[in-house]
């Protein structure tokens, strides 16, 4: 029988599993290597990234790993490709697909996502290393004068085009349109911004024509800028939230997975628990995709010293077990 679109999809959000999100940058991933004294190197970040994917249970709660280029193309220390490391738990693997957010010409402090260049070979090729799904983030900055209208379009067309490409490989796209947590503005400009660029983005995945069941959108939650002096109650952000989806998503969206957008690990879950206890009969599933949220305690448990490996583990999936729960709404 061929597995759709739609079937990868549901399977990345079948009850109470989320996606870890495990494409950090080099640079990215050297950032946090450094905060614990660790070298960042080919080994130093295949060794880490293989501990989380063979931490006993990861099954239970994990049903994707988005991986970064390089990750996919990596072996684990016995030989076997990450990628397979992944599936042989009846893990789906993905790939991060996007070159980065760069200057919008003419709109200073706003990005464009890039990478549509080239993307159709670079598909098909992680197609092939086994890849299922894929992911590409928009950026969205909120001050007097952002987002504009032109980062706006331009940011969601270019994440059509990206869904389109990515269906037509046979992979799931993750769409990400992310509004950055920077910044003093309230939860009431955060909502207005949230609901244009949803729209804006639904409005062209009808124009490239996106199949919706084979798609999972990974918005930012709907919370006040970190810099606002009023933060809002964990029910107030997850009824804005459903507030704002369920007037933008269209309900032949399978799924709806939670970037944590700088939000502490608990705030992140509580807020994703919330939503599922408050959310009744919504039309898709709400879960999560998480990196820093999911891997901030295992990579200090870890400390880039193998002797801390079972702990490492352990931290990891106690995370994984508590937005696991949140998926659900059963998080205490």
């Amino acid at each position: 029988m061929t597995e759709t679109l739609a079937d990868i999809a549901q399977a990345l959000v079948v009850d109470g599993k989320g996606i870890l999100a495990a494409d950090e940058s080099t640079g990215t991933i050297k950032k946090r290597f450094d905060s614990i004294s660790t070298e960042s190197t080919d080994s130093s970040r295949r060794d880490y990234r293989e501990l989380l994917f063979r931490a006993p249970g990861i099954e239970r709660y994990i049903s994707g790993v988005i991986l970064y280029d390089e990750t996919l193309r990596q072996t684990a220390a016995d030989g076997t490709p990450l990628a397979k490391v992944l599936q042989d738990q009846n893990i789906i693997p993905g790939i991060k697909v996007d070159l980065g957010a760069k200057t919008l010409a003419g709109h200073p402090g706003e990005t464009i996502t890039e990478g549509l260049d080239g993307l159709r070979d670079r598909l098909n090729e992680y197609a092939g290393l086994g890849a299922k799904f894929t992911k590409w983030r928009g950026v969205y900055h909120i001050t007097d004068e952002s987002p504009s209208f032109a980062a706006i379009h331009a940011n969601a067309h270019a994440l059509a085009r990206y869904a389109a490409l990515a269906q037509e490989a046979g992979m799931v796209p993750i769409v990400e349109p992310e509004i950055l947590m920077d910044g003093e503005h309230d939860i009431n400009v955060c909502q207005a911004v949230s609901e244009e660029v949803l729209r804006s983005v639904f409005a062209e995945l009808a124009n490239q024509e996106v199949e919706l069941e084979g798609i999972l959108l990974k918005p930012n939650m709907v919370i006040a800028g970190q810099d606002c002096p009023e933060q809002n109650s964990v029910d107030d952000v997850a009824e804005r939230t459903l507030d704002t989806l369920k007037r933008c998503v269209p309900a032949a969206v399978p799924g709806i997975v939670f970037l944590s957008g700088g939000q502490s690990d608990e705030l992140a879950t509580a807020h994703l628990n919330a939503m599922n206890k408050l959310g009744r009969n919504l039309p898709w599933k709400l879960s999560f995709s998480y990196g820093r949220a999911l891997q901030a305690a295992p990579l200090l448990a870890w400390g880039g010293k193998s002797e801390n490996a079972t702990a490492m583990q352990a931290a990891f999936i106690k995370r994984a077990e508590d937005n696991s729960k949140a998926a659900t709404g059963t998080y205490a």
